[in-house]
């Protein structure tokens, strides 16, 4: 197992700064995602660990060493992308065995690992086969085999997953994690899909524009996001306001500002599903804080829930989900009007 430092590292291509100041401590046998959209910078932090590209400053340690000066191919950090690029003239056995084959592993040993690493991607069997003979996932499962087979310190995964279709991604994902906690390799995963980092990840690091914006376990995003930037990339409705008193004033209500967020704010946030239907009509006056007035714009039907649409007295038109309707209670039909209410542990304040 190796921990991992990456300490204020950054990169440019050509003239263009893609990395700024780039931090992350990650444990032994960690899985950590690096999530964020395309062009933020997460392919570049991967290749920098690997050893493809050199930072224009910082350092990157494994172990508390320096590995900048350390060749690619002798770090022991080993890079899986989204294409498996497999050698199409050899075999399954013969692609696994490749990076061994370079190492000159005795050919006893190398049949052993590789036996080994074909078990743990339950393709045994498939040792003769040509990848022109294989399905995707399968193919897949190959290269993550032949990442394997060579013992890494850091296991690099760039989208590996992303050109699969939804059924298999599960599967793989499901594989992936199972094989990091059994073998304990420090892992780091690139995704631009925040469910999948969720579903993999011990801790996201959120890249933004260069910038890590929160690294944090994933209940943190949905629950206590850092920032304004993190909140909305997680699905967290933004609102600008002020603060008044012990209300914080809004284009949409007021709402009640905890003794905790006191100070300069500027703007609130607050996720859709927690949102809720106070009653329907216009049964509670306007300007009792944290309840908002609207009405339904549209509605879809998801059966396990209902989002809807709701176009607000402000002329903003936010997204509801009511979850778990109960059977025989009808949907607010299109165009009523409606009360909702956002409760205070829901919402989150940012100076």
């Amino acid at each position: 197992m190796t921990t991992l430092h990456i300490d204020r590292i950054s990169a440019d291509y050509g003239t263009t700064r893609v990395l700024r100041d780039v931090s992350l401590d990650i444990s032994d046998g960690e899985f950590v995602a690096l999530l964020g959209p395309s062009g933020c910078g997460k392919t570049t932090i991967l290749k920098i660990i690997a050893g493809l590209i050199q930072p224009v400053s910082g350092d990157v340690r494994f172990d508390g060493e320096s590995v900048l000066p350390v060749a690619a191919e002798r770090r022991g950090a080993v890079m899986m992308f989204q294409k498996p690029l497999l050698f199409p003239y050899l075999t399954v056995a013969e692609n696994v065995a490749f990076g061994l084959k370079m190492r000159k592993v005795p050919k006893a040993e190398t049949q052993r690992r590789v036996n080994e690493a074909l078990r743990l991607v339950q393709l045994e069997g498939y040792e003769k086969r040509k990848p022109n003979e294989l399905s995707g996932g399968q193919e897949q499962r190959v290269s993550l085999a032949r990442a394997l087979v060579t013992e890494p310190r850091v296991l690099l995964l760039d989208e590996p997953f992303s050109a699969l279709d939804e059924t298999l991604r599960a599967e793989m994902r499901v594989l992936v994690r199972a094989l990091q906690r059994r073998l304990k390799i420090t892992t780091i995963f690139v995704t631009h899909d925040q469910a999948e980092a969720a579903a993999l990840a011990d801790r996201i690091a959120l890249v933004l524009d260069g910038r890590i914006e929160q690294f944090a376990a994933p209940r943190e995003f949905y629950l206590a996001p850092a920032t304004p930037a993190a909140a909305q990339f997680f699905g967290w409705k933004l609102i600008e306001g002020s603060a008044q008193g012990h209300l914080f004033e809004t284009s949409i209500g007021s709402f009640v500002i905890p003794k905790e967020s006191a100070g300069e704010l500027r703007q609130m946030a607050f996720r859709p599903e927690s949102v809720s239907f106070r009653q329907r009509g216009f049964r509670l006056p306007a300007s009792t804080a944290n309840n908002i007035t609207g009405r339904i714009e549209s509605l879809t039907d998801l059966g396990t829930r209902i989002r809807y649409r709701v176009a607000l007295q402000s002329g903003e038109v936010i997204e509801v989900e009511q979850e778990n309707p109960e059977a025989g209670d009808e949907p607010f039909e299109t165009g009523a009007q409606v009360i909702l209410h956002i409760p205070g542990h829901a919402i989150r304040f940012f100076g």
